[in-house]
């Protein structure tokens, strides 16, 4: 069998937002709103230089619907440069990218050196100056719950075969379980090496044969940190020699921790803030845009300062991200999680106007008509809110007025009122 070595690459999702990271103009917001196509072309870039001998997309290529026909002409153009340097392309269509019209409707103007696997039934392309034999099924629609891979074919002898598939393989890191199978399916199928997409983790599963998840191209919320990116396979003999993560993304994601213990004010806290960002940019320290979730941390009196001073600390990690440049830093939250040391017993019995405040508060909580009026209240805020509002929230406060959680609600909105009023009141209930 001849040596050669091919990209394997899922989960591009094409124009799909970054979530979660305000709306900013200038230079660095129009990189992260172009973060997929500019991670894309850096495949495309790799694929070209390298000379590859071919690209696998193991599924969602796309998000899903195109705004309009500008996702799909961008993917086009770019796989017409890897069509002059002699690269083919194989796609296969996951449940993002399922057969929705607008795809129809440009596939024949797909250029030729990309081969798509039907949705029918498993289908195999061959490369026969290289000896390989491509197995794959795309997904006719999003929700697929039958088993694609008992379908594929046997191993084509005398090729290295390649099994393309999209699936969560029994619902690994989370993930919706479509197309649901085992590992030891896809060990025991005699296939080379399995092409996976669907799940975002990048992941060897199995060597010897490669099962293989390269993680989706571009990190797209703060769930999704570290390196992103595609693999490069080396193949000899008919057998993988080596497998190499590339880092592709564009935006990295970092969610970090401020430990804010010992802090004696809320200017402490935001040298902190500071500090933390600065050393993650020189962590980084590949240029790489960080889009970073800065989590408040740890058992301190300033927990109701720092819930009243919410706009202050957003406002004061936006300045130690620019000081540090715009290039090199974005800040997608603040997020305050710290925790009152105060006993909530002192809280309550103490005896100035805030104590006062607190026992009444604590009253208030018992009341069921007005527990009553707060869940009627947060169900019309909730009925009011966009789909992407309610999708991948991690306030705690929010979290709870979507589960209709009453107490928690209240005892959040507590905190904050305390907070605003001394910094002495921000007890935990």
């Amino acid at each position: 069998m001849a040596r050669f070595r091919f990209l394997h690459a899922a989960d591009i999702h094409l124009d799909s937002p970054l979530r979660g990271l305000p709306e900013h103009d200038g230079h660095t917001a129009t990189r992260i709103r172009h973060a997929t196509r500019e991670a894309f072309d850096g495949l495309v870039d790799f694929a070209i230089a390298e000379a590859v001998d071919f690209v696998v997309i193991a599924g969602d290529l796309y998000d899903g619907d195109w705004k309009d026909y500008r996702t799909g002409l961008f993917f086009v153009e770019r796989v017409g440069r890897l069509r002059e340097a002699g690269i083919p392309v194989y796609l296969l269509q996951g449940n993002h990218d399922h057969e929705s019209p607008i795809t129809r409707r440009l596939q024949l103007q797909l250029p030729p050196n990309v081969s798509r696997f039907g949705s029918r039934t498993a289908e195999t392309f061959t490369i026969e100056r290289l000896g390989v034999a491509l197995h794959g099924r795309s997904f006719p629609q999003k929700a697929v719950t039958e088993n694609l891979a008992a379908g594929y074919p046997a191993p084509l002898p005398g090729h290295f075969n390649i099994g393309v598939l999209h699936t969560a393989l029994g619902g690994l890191g989370g993930h919706e379980n479509y197309a649901p199978c085992t590992l030891a399916e896809l060990v025991n199928r005699g296939y080379d090496y399995w092409a996976l997409g669907h799940v975002h983790q990048a992941q060897v599963l199995h060597r010897d044969p490669h099962v293989v998840f390269p993680g989706n191209l571009q990190g797209r919320h703060v769930r999704e940190t570290g390196p992103k990116g595609a693999v490069l396979v080396e193949v000899d003999e008919g057998r993988v020699q080596a497998t190499t993560q590339l880092a592709l993304d564009v935006v990295r994601w970092a969610d970090l921790g401020v430990d804010v213990r010992g802090c004696g004010s809320v200017a402490e806290a935001v040298t902190r803030i500071a500090t933390t960002l600065a050393e993650a940019v020189a962590r980084n320290g590949d240029g790489r845009l960080l889009a970073c979730r800065v989590r408040l941390q740890g058992q301190t009196p300033l927990h109701g300062e720092l819930l009243a001073s919410a706009g202050t600390l957003v406002a004061e990690a936006w300045a130690a991200a620019l000081g540090l440049g715009s290039e090199h830093a974005w800040i997608e939250r603040v997020s305050i999680e710290t925790v009152a040391p105060v006993a909530a017993g002192t809280a309550r019995s103490a005896g100035d106007a805030l104590g006062d405040l607190r026992r009444y508060l604590d009253e208030a909580a018992g009341d069921e008509p007005l527990r009553s009026g707060v869940r009627t209240a947060l169900q019309e805020f909730v009925a009011a809110l966009p789909a992407e509002a309610r999708r991948d929230v991690d306030d705690p406060v929010l979290a709870a007025a979507l589960a209709g959680d009453v107490e928690a609600v209240m005892a959040g909105a507590t905190d904050f009122l305390l907070g605003r009023l001394g910094s002495g009141g921000g007890a935990a209930p």
